[in-house]
């Protein structure tokens, strides 16, 4: 069992986010009788996949969707399922996003050919006496 600030500590969080997560409904710690939050391993679990869902560029809502289904399917099935959809969408957008920078660098690469062209010519023009 973990308090909130060994958790958060755990995972290099501050307390706020920790209790962020809990207000968004990702994290639902037992409280003791004292109301201070304690977090088993099914919480610690949860937040291992809130914290890679976000290394992967997940959405919180996304990442939401994710954690609550193991609630509904013991198995992980349906968690496993949503997971490698949402993850089948992020690669979709990253492979656009390569196209869109492949064109940029092509461009970029084109403006520098062009503008070193011209620089070589001016440097020539120059030397000759030619303005």
């Amino acid at each position: 069992m973990y308090t909130i600030s060994e958790l958060a500590k755990e995972f290099g969080l501050t307390t706020r986010t920790l209790r962020y997560y809990e207000e968004l409904g990702m994290l639902r710690p037992m409280r003791t009788e004292t109301g201070k939050r304690v977090y088993g391993k099914k919480e610690y679990a949860q937040l291992k996949i809130i914290m890679r869902g976000k290394k992967y560029g997940f959405s919180l809502v996304e990442i939401k969707d994710i954690v609550l289904l193991f609630d509904k399917d013991r198995t992980g099935i349906k968690q496993l399922e949503k997971t490698i959809e949402t993850a089948g969408q992020k690669l979709n957008e990253l492979n656009e996003r390569i196209k869109e920078l492949n064109g940029l660098k092509q461009d970029f690469e084109q403006v520098i050919k062009g503008f070193t062209e011209t620089l070589h010519e001016l440097k020539m023009n120059d030397k000759t006496g030619k303005r």
